[in-house]
């Protein structure tokens, strides 16, 4: 059996060496020796093979730092008993080699920084060191953040030019541009999306200051653009914590037990329908939400389960355009008066549905066949509910659904009828699980620190943005823009519904809603149901282009070319599929030839 010596040389000069000797594969460790200033770093790349008894050998040879949990630690000043006895067992000297080995340890340990951790050029690579050579690359962090850095001081210079007050509309949609163009491309730049889109509010709202006639008509701006979008960071804030609770006490397996069928192409229409009808009585971020943590412990493979989480989005999207409270965009047509709860959900109930099953129909008849033979096995399947899981799934999915009843019932923002819902979660959680230190994991405030507060600070970052662009009439001019060169409502609706899928939908129809009055367009007219149709089920074309998108982008790290391959061409044709099927069904109303066959005394 091979056993491993390290030897300390040229002490004085500060110079460590450690060499493998003994080796049972040819060559010997190779060893990179680096100078600075008057401290010494060491990279060791041994290629010797250790015995089965050298564990702690193994963490010798890994430079003094040894491995545990995914971080360094130093060793201990002795080695373990168990070591010797075990290296003893291999008939190895080992009083003498191991007291070697750790006496060379801890005088190269002493190269190292005061507070003991490992200089990054002090760490050990599983190669040879050509392959080290081959491989280096140099960091690039300064020089990235020295870019960074001139980026910003040249924006700061370039806000506080005159041109920016003149040219203020050029100006926002460069900089909307620029930062939507960073989000897209996060994974090559490897710079966050949570910062871009912050750093992207901040810098439109200052050009807005710069232009507007005065800085207290940007602040008053501003303030109301920071209600609604305070609005819906409170309303996401409550839906992920309850979601978070729901989940930390087992409650979505009563719902992953209810569904039977393990068949793929089958789970893509059961998850598809059950959030569908979901999303017409909550809306489709809550339900997005609740699908997708639910299919976390339904389906553990990462690549199906996006697929999965993309059909969630579109139907969604696709249920929440039915019903008056079941988007926030129908919510604003219905409370505005456009459009009326019955007509409403009768209308457009039928293209709705078909928006979901082009898209499925698409999705299953493009994928392989094969998948069915692969059950999907949950992950929850020998985990058990945790105490009191029942009646926390059923406090929880009652506070979700308690919402728009709120709404109903007292005209509040339906913000507030989440943090209620959340503020009785958290009360029953406390006394259920009072004195018991245990299940601290299943209190609230765990819950919060487990939330993806990143995806939120994203979410507040978008809206501020779009928020700034309403403010200074650049969606407004966009409206009248495609009034005047586009005569069709029709052709409005639906290119509305496309915009919506880069830009927030709700600028975009209230931005109509003031293009358009009932005096021309009366309650229920075809322009009000088909924008309420698409601005809903447009944003599933893009998944940045919804509230539901987003959130399945924060909560799968689900990127923005991954969803534009894969499903954006399958939303896109059930989008259009759902606009061909809704005008079949209103004109077949004015058809003179229909109501010449309704008079028929057969007819109905």
């Amino acid at each position: 059996m091979a056993s491993l010596q390290c030897t300390l040389l040229n002490q004085a000069s500060k110079v460590a060496t450690i060499s493998a000797q003994r080796c049972d594969n040819q060559g010997a460790a190779a060893t990179f020796p680096k100078k600075q200033g008057s401290r010494a770093f060491v990279r060791v790349l041994p290629t010797c093979s250790l015995s089965s008894s050298s564990v702690y050998g193994r963490s010798l040879r890994n430079g003094v730092h040894q491995r545990r949990n995914g971080a360094w630690s130093p060793l201990p000043a002795k080695p373990p008993k168990s070591v010797v006895r075990a290296s003893a067992a291999d008939g190895e000297d080992s009083s003498e080699d191991m007291s070697q080995v750790f006496g060379a340890a801890l005088d190269f340990q002493e190269l190292n920084s005061p507070a003991g951790t490992c200089d990054p050029l002090c760490s050990v690579d599983e190669m040879s060191s050509s392959d080290f050579q081959e491989n280096y690359k140099p960091k690039t962090d300064l020089l990235k953040a020295v870019a960074v850095g001139a980026a910003v001081l040249t924006g700061a210079a370039v806000v506080n030019h005159s041109w920016v007050a003149e040219n203020q509309n050029l100006a926002m949609a460069g900089v909307f541009v620029l930062g939507y163009a960073g989000i897209i491309f996060e994974e090559n730049l490897t710079f966050n999306k949570s910062g871009v889109g912050l750093l992207m509010a901040v810098t439109l709202w200052t050009i807005r200051s710069i232009g507007a006639p005065s800085t207290e008509v940007a602040v008053q701006e501003l303030a109301v653009s920071s209600q609604e979008v305070s609005e819906i960071v409170f309303f996401l804030l409550g839906a992920m914590t309850i979601v978070e609770i729901v989940d930390a006490h087992q409650g979505f397996k009563l719902v992953t037990d209810s569904i039977t069928t393990r068949k793929p192409r089958l789970l893509l229409w059961v998850i598809g329908g059950i959030t569908f009808f979901l999303s017409s009585v909550l809306d489709n971020l809550t339900s997005t939400i609740v699908m997708v943590s639910l299919l976390r412990k339904l389906c553990p493979d990462v690549e199906r389960r996006k697929l999965l989480g993309a059909v969630v989005v579109i139907a969604a999207n696709a249920g929440g355009a039915w019903t008056p409270i079941g988007d926030v965009t129908t919510t604003m047509l219905w409370i505005h008066g456009q459009i009326s709860t019955v007509r409403t959900m009768q209308d457009l109930f039928i293209p709705s549905v078909v928006s979901l099953l082009v898209p499925l129909a698409l999705l299953t008849a493009f994928s392989d066949k094969d998948d069915d033979k692969k059950e999907v096995r949950p992950v929850m399947t020998n985990e058990q509910l945790a105490p009191r899981g029942r009646l926390v799934f059923g406090v929880g999915l009652g506070a979700l659904l308690f919402v728009p009843v709120f709404k109903q019932l007292t005209g509040l923002p339906p913000y507030l009828g989440m943090l209620l819902g959340l503020g009785v979660l958290w009360i029953i959680t406390d006394a259920i699980h009072y004195g018991d230190t245990e299940r601290q994991r299943l209190k609230v405030p765990q819950a919060l620190s487990r939330i993806d507060t990143q995806g939120v600070l994203f979410f507040l970052g978008i809206l501020l943005s779009v928020g700034s662009l309403q403010a200074a009439g650049l969606l407004q001019e966009l409206a009248s823009f495609l009034d005047q060169n586009i005569p069709s409502v029709e052709l409005v609706a639906s290119i509305i519904g496309v915009a919506s899928a880069i830009i927030d939908n709700v600028p975009l129809v209230a931005a109509t809603m003031g293009m358009y009055n009932l005096d021309t367009f009366p309650m229920d007219d075809e322009l009000w149901q088909l924008i309420a149709y698409c601005a809903g089920t447009g944003g599933s074309i893009l998944i940045i282009g919804s509230a539901a998108g987003v959130a399945f982008m924060g909560m799968e790290k689900a990127d923005f070319f991954w969803y534009l391959k894969k499903v954006s061409g399958y939303a896109f044709a059930g989008y259009g599929a759902g606009i061909a099927t809704y005008l079949a069904f209103y004109h077949l109303h004015e058809n003179p030839v229909a109501s010449v066959l309704g008079q028929l005394p057969f007819s109905p």
